[in-house]
């Protein structure tokens, strides 16, 4: 594991950063701060998210939702900006920085009394805050587009991007300038000390500091590494360059959703692949969403490739001078596989297919050319019609019939579609036969956004496998897991192997919270022997047989301990 993230994690703790907004004479506490890039060294370019920026802009954080507007030049805030870019150790460049670093301290809210001089200095080396200046605030117009289709019109009420839990005290104008600062990023200059020109020029230490993936590079399913400083300034010391691990959950266009668990701060960090081994992948443009008031567990992503051409492009458009930085920004490097990559990942995650029955829809798993698995709440009726959607290349649409489901009174939420044409191109998987707790697994469904951009994978551990009488009953993983996910697969990552159907996530009941990294699956071990038959014979006993499921298997899916004794009557 440590050789396939050490690339990663060394680009990320090079180019990792944390920016601070502040008014001049203004106190530090005071001020406005988000994780950074540095794209380039001599000079030292630096990537950071926008929304810090809206308290100063002249016009108000209307300018970013202007008809046209793809960048806005460094004068469109207010003269009395101040901005400071601090690093650590690992973004030294060889020519002396990392000598001169000093021992930064917390920040004065979580700094205690000064050490005596002989003590040693606490926290990591830190690089002294340093001044900069901004060049231009960018979006991609594309990520905007893709953002509106996918969360905008009547969908819109449901979400929501602010960096606070819904029932927290936000004003609606602060919440306003969160949403319009979405898809909006700065590009700033590190003012240079002349000792640091002078040994840059000598050492020809310039040039850019990161590898950017080109877009669709790196498919779905495929892990990232997230870089951000938690809380931005306060206390770096303690939690700048803080990383996540997580996959590249869904893509559409330059608009990417990772379940990399990120917090408030970390807006304008870097998200790397693991391969191409350290490459730049995205900047995190929102790390907390909600729909519906609950909490989704997922990452919003701008893709970095688009976005640094749009900052070329701007560059052009503001003089010479900014022109001449534009030749510093990262080329996009190339591909190892060639052309970028359109399939959905991994070749397992093609058996997820999306099922909708009436109004009705949810998702399921091809486990023959024309019989697929999914879950009673999302096809109830029997002989009821379904349809059917594959994922892409073909994205083939085909309708079937509800052949088996299971009773309600039934602790196995299972049913069976069986298809009218075959499922061409998508590959079956294999059934597993064991259960390993603490497993890498990966649950792949069409929670969220339907079919709209396709399947969502996000990754997790194997956490628990119920067991009664030494049978698996019940599989407990923390995937993240959404409303659209159930009758999903889940699969092994190492193996590719289907280890399970998802059924449902948690909810609490006193508050009616649901928890997305809590949820239950029934393990395809229980409908294995009774899937084979059918397929063998087409007599649906052996399914049947589920219904007469024994006590202890309906008290491990009712999710409580059965009562020690009869409740006593109130009248």
């Amino acid at each position: 594991m440590a050789r396939q993230w050490g690339p990663s994690m060394r680009a990320a703790e090079k180019a990792g950063c944390v920016v601070s907004a502040s008014r001049a004479g203004q106190a530090e506490a005071d001020s406005w701060s988000c994780s950074g890039v540095i794209l380039s060294r001599g000079p030292d370019l630096v990537l950071c998210h926008g929304g810090i920026f809206t308290p100063f802009l002249r016009a108000g954080s209307a300018a970013l939702t202007a008809a046209g507007a793809s960048f806005l030049p460094s004068d469109s805030c207010d003269d009395d900006l101040r901005l400071h870019v601090q690093w650590g150790p690992a973004a030294a460049s060889p020519a002396g920085r990392a000598e001169r670093a000093r021992p930064g301290l917390c920040t004065p809210q979580c700094a205690g009394p000064e050490p005596d001089p002989p003590a040693r200095p606490r926290g990591r080396l830190l690089q002294s805050p340093r001044p900069a200046e901004l060049l231009l605030l960018l979006s991609c117009p594309a990520f905007r587009a893709h953002f509106a289709r996918l969360f905008g019109g009547e969908a819109a009420e449901q979400w929501r991007f602010a960096n606070a839990a819904p029932d927290d005290e936000v004003s609606e104008e602060e919440e306003e300038d969160q949403l319009r600062a979405l898809g909006w990023f700065a590009l700033l200059r590190v003012r240079p000390e002349p000792e640091e020109e002078e040994e840059a020029a000598a050492a020809e230490e310039s040039g850019p500091a990161v590898a950017v993936a080109p877009l669709g590079a790196v498919p779905k399913g495929a892990p990232l590494l997230a870089c951000g400083s938690p809380f931005g300034a306060f206390c770096p010391d303690i939690f700048l360059n803080t990383l996540s691990r997580g996959v590249l959950s869904n893509a559409t266009g330059p608009l990417l959703l990772t379940d990399a668990r990120c917090l408030p701060g970390t807006e304008g960090g870097g998200v790397y692949a693991a391969r191409p081994a350290g490459a730049l992948v995205a900047l995190v443009a929102a790390p907390l969403c909600w729909k519906a008031r609950e909490w989704v567990g997922l990452t919003l992503l701008c893709a970095a490739a688009p976005l640094l051409r749009a900052a070329r492009a701007a560059l052009g458009r503001l003089g010479p001078g900014p022109r001449a930085l534009a030749a510093f920004l990262p080329q996009e490097m190339g591909a190892p596989w060639g052309l970028p990559l359109r399939d959905p990942g991994p070749p397992w995650a093609a058996a997820a297919v999306l099922v909708e029955c009436g109004t009705v829809w949810g998702s399921g798993v091809a486990v023959a050319p024309r019989l697929v698995v999914t879950c009673r709440h999302v096809a109830p009726r029997e002989a009821s019609r379904v349809l059917v959607r594959a994922t892409p290349p073909k994205s083939a649409t085909i309708w079937g019939r509800v052949v088996f489901a299971t009773q309600e009174t039934c602790p196995y939420d299972v049913a069976l579609v069986s298809l009218e044409e075959d499922l061409h191109d998508v590959p079956l998987p294999v059934l597993a036969e064991h259960f390993q707790e603490g497993e890498a697994v990966s649950v792949v469904g069409f929670g969220i956004f339907g079919q709209a951009c396709g399947p969502l994978v996000t990754s997790g551990i194997l956490s628990a496998v119920v067991r009664v009488d030494g049978r698996p009953v019940m599989l407990q993983t923390t995937c993240a897991v959404h409303g659209g996910s159930s009758g999903g697969p889940l699969f092994s990552t190492c193996t590719g192997d289907l280890l399970g159907i998802v059924a449902s996530n948690t909810r609490d009941n006193n508050t009616g919270a649901t928890y997305p990294h809590l949820n239950f699956s029934i393990p395809v071990s229980v409908l294995q022997p009774a899937l084979w038959r059918y397929r063998q014979t087409g007599d649906l006993d052996g399914l049947r047989q589920l219904d007469g499921a024994t006590e202890p298997v309906k008290v491990v899916w009712r999710l409580q301990r059965p009562l020690t004794e009869a409740p006593r009557s109130k009248l």
